[in-house]
């Protein structure tokens, strides 16, 4: 799960005027607007846990094929780098899922914060 910024020049309703904003995404997923010069922020609900599901269920159920498309593709490759590629599972999905926490809790944590 990843959050993506960027800034674009957009009109904001409070300065009347076009203006900074910087958006943040969610995997894909439009999360926020907030106007750089007012501070004025839009924030549109997302369930981070619901996105981490959908994104673990669509890499194990793509997997088959995206192996068989190596295998076709190249199968001397394949076998050369499954040995890495098996021994260096555990710490990439380790790694994964630590980022994916970090998103959930930092979303979490924000959204939390406004509420107040």
């Amino acid at each position: 799960m990843k959050i993506k910024q960027m800034e674009a020049d957009l009109y904001c309703i409070h300065c009347k005027g076009e203006t900074e904003h910087c958006i943040s995404y969610v995997n894909e997923k439009l999360s926020s607007v907030k106007c750089e010069e007012c501070e004025h922020e839009i924030e549109f609900n997302i369930d981070v846990t619901r996105e981490f599901y959908k994104e673990i269920f669509a890499r194990i159920s793509t997997k088959p094929a995206r192996i068989t498309k190596e295998y076709r593709e190249d199968l001397s490759q394949l076998l050369f780098s499954l040995p890495i590629r098996v021994i260096s599972k555990p710490y990439r999905l380790l790694k994964d899922i630590k980022q994916s926490r970090n998103v959930i809790k930092g979303y979490k944590k924000a959204r939390k914060n406004l509420n107040q």
